[in-house]
Formats: structure tokens, C-alpha cells, sequence
């Protein structure tokens, strides 16, 4: 490897997600794994990512953070992947990559940490409420084979993502919408290539 397209991530983390999409671009990459702890909160991991959190890519000497804008970015940087629609044909793609990274990401940790808004918290909150955004969601997982339409982008990988996680960890319903979804996308090749290498990554136990 040249350096050019680096993955910092821990096998345990939303890195999955990019592990995926950077397995569905063929690109050459290199894995640097970031230990949770002292490393990721460390100063040299900080001059990357000042969260301190994992993923991030850093392409050609660029910076790139947040799991849904390293999926767009990366669809853009290697177009012959095919993982976005032409630009004139995004508006459902867009639409439902950010419904995801704001709405469903939103709802589902909320949720998770015990909280839930009252009727009067929801006209503020920008998801209103969770089974808002899971109905909506199966409404758009419902209609065409793909979320953006009848091409798999990458905005199946995120989306579909948290849909897999959220059924198994049982943070959302395993509503039938949502397991025929998932069963669809996760059957590609690029995310049983990607499972399996984080998989090899994974700590093992002793004893």
C-alpha cells in the first residue's frame, strides 16, 4: 500500500458500516486499528478525528469522519463502483442516507438510553418519535428493491446497516419489511468479505 486510502476503525464499532462500502469499491486500502481507550483518545488519533472516535478515512491526504458522509464520499471518489445514482437521480438517495444518519440515528439511541419525548418534547425533536420513524421506514424499504430505487447504493450500506444492528441488538422491531431488507442487501458478496474480516479482527476469548 502507498498510503493513499487509509481505514482507522476497531472491529467492534460503526467501522462495520465502512469496512462494507470500502469492500463495494474494490479500492486498495490499508486497516489501521485504533484500540479503544488510551489510543483513540490519544493525541495522534485526535489530530485525525478530534472526537475520538473510529471510523474515519483519510484519502489522498484528506480527512473524512461520520459513517454516512465517508459512504457518500467514498461513492463519489470511485464511481466505477456504481454506489450512487447519477446526480440528476439522488433525490431519494439523499433523502433517505441523511433519514438515516439524523431521524433514524436520533430515534434508535434515544430510545436505547431510556428516553423518550413527551407529545410536547416531539414538536422539537427532529424525529418526533420512534415508532414515527419506524413506520415511515418501513414504508421506504417497502416500495422498491433498494431504498434509493432499483439499484443497491450506498446508502443501502448505512441504512441498512443500522436496520441488521437494530434487529439484532433488538434496538428496533423486527418487522417483516425490515428482515426481508436486510436479507437482500446482506447477501452481497463486498459485506460477507467485509463481516469476515472484522470478524478475524474481533478479541478472542481466552480460557
Amino acid at each position: 500500500m502507498n498510503g493513499e486510502l487509509e481505514f482507522y476503525t476497531n472491529p467492534m464499532s460503526r467501522g462495520q458500516i465502512v469496512r462494507w462500502m470500502l469492500e463495494e469499491t474494490g479500492a486498495p486500502y490499508e486497516t489501521k486499528i485504533i484500540e479503544y481507550g488510551e489510543e483513540m483518545k490519544g493525541e495522534a488519533y485526535l489530530a485525525i478525528n478530534p472526537m475520538g472516535k473510529v471510523p474515519a478515512i483519510v484519502h489522498k491526504g484528506h480527512v473524512v469522519t461520520e459513517c454516512a458522509a465517508i459512504c457518500a464520499y467514498l461513492a463519489d471518489a470511485f464511481p466505477d463502483a456504481n454506489l450512487a445514482p447519477a446526480p440528476d437521480e439522488r433525490a431519494d438517495y439523499y433523502r433517505w442516507l441523511f433519514f438515516a444518519a439524523g431521524p433514524v440515528e436520533s430515534a434508535v439511541s434515544n430510545k436505547s438510553l431510556g428516553f423518550e419525548p413527551t407529545g410536547e418534547q416531539q414538536r422539537t425533536a427532529g424525529y418526533g418519535n420512534f415508532d414515527l420513524v419506524m413506520d415511515v421506514l418501513e414504508q421506504a424499504v417497502s416500495k422498491t428493491p433498494y431504498i434509493a430505487g432499483d439499484q443497491f447504493t450506498a446508502a443501502d450500506i448505512y441504512l441498512g446497516s443500522q436496520v441488521g444492528w437494530g434487529m439484532m441488538f433488538g434496538t428496533m422491531p423486527k418487522r417483516a419489511a425490515f428482515e426481508d431488507y436486510w436479507a437482500r442487501i446482506s447477501s452481497r458478496e463486498a459485506y460477507k468479505t467485509g463481516s469476515a474480516k472484522d470478524q478475524a479482527l474481533m478479541p478472542q476469548e481466552v480460557g
